[in-house]
């Protein structure tokens, strides 16, 4: 369990070999990633599928048996920024008090929920089942689950705080933008320890340009833990020929009793 607040997430044994329907093909047979996207009834974009987020993370070694690499932004929302991100003077303590304890503090290394961000950047599959009025992402991580209403609802005005908060969207020609309040306090956005609280807003921006691709721009906007919005961009590829396996972080845990803060 360790490896999910280092460098590393567990590959979960998959559906083996049974063919995703309706897959593009180039004339040679192989599946046509750069073909156009699909699209729903009404020629919205379908973001239906199987995804994985982009594994951009170098690495000198091998990963450990059974492991895959991770992402840049699994490990630091805020890789990218070269000034980091715009913390509010007790966010940026706060930052460093997580770090020093990592791996104990680490909601992922209790194996409790990880929020929408971390889900996205997770290196475990996450299905996308989109509908009229919704989009479902499921996730293997501890066999969760994600609500985005498209039916136009508005967000609650006084949400009951939650891991995934409450999410609203609407499209703007072929981009689906979602809008998310009611999160609890203290979440973590990464395993560097990047803080979220009960005043974030959350706008994601979901681009499907071709078959093979998703795009989620994340918008953040805390100004309880930061001086201003700020946004990163995630690139996640479509997985064929393969399906969700629950992966439960509970299940045969023996790694909790030895953390320790050295």
């Amino acid at each position: 369990m360790l490896a999910f607040g280092l460098s590393s997430f567990p590959l979960a044994g998959q559906w083996l070999s049974y063919p995703t329907s309706n897959v593009p093909r180039t004339p040679d047979g192989k599946p046509n990633l750069s073909a156009a996207c699909p699209r729903t009834s009404d020629g919205k974009p379908d973001l239906s599928g199987l995804w994985l987020m982009e594994r951009n993370r170098p690495t000198s070694t091998a990963p450990a048996p059974g492991c895959e690499p991770v992402s840049q932004e699994f490990i630091n929302i805020g890789w990218s920024f070269k000034e980091g991100l715009p913390y509010q003077p007790w966010a940026a303590e706060l930052l460093k008090t997580r770090r020093a304890e990592q791996r104990i503090n680490d909601p992922l290394s209790h194996c409790l929920p990880v929020g929408i961000v971390r889900q996205h950047t997770s290196a475990t599959y996450k299905k996308m089942i989109q509908v009229p009025g919704l989009l479902v992402i499921l996730s293997e991580h501890n066999a969760s689950y994600r609500q985005i209403f498209t039916d136009g609802r508005p967000l609650p005005v006084d949400p009951n705080p939650s891991w995934n908060g409450s999410s609203s969207g609407g499209w703007e020609g072929d981009t689906l933008v979602v809008h998310s309040n009611g999160f609890r306090d203290g979440l973590w956005l990464d395993t560097t320890g990047n803080p979220l609280t009960d005043a974030a807003k959350i706008t994601e921006r979901f681009r499907r340009p071709n078959f093979g691709n998703l795009e989620i721009e994340i918008t953040v906007d805390d100004p309880k833990a930061y001086t201003k919005p700020w946004t990163v961009k995630l690139n996640q590829t479509i997985k064929l020929d393969t399906d969700l396996l629950d992966y439960i972080c509970n299940e045969n845990e023996k790694d909790l009793k030895h953390l320790v803060v050295e």
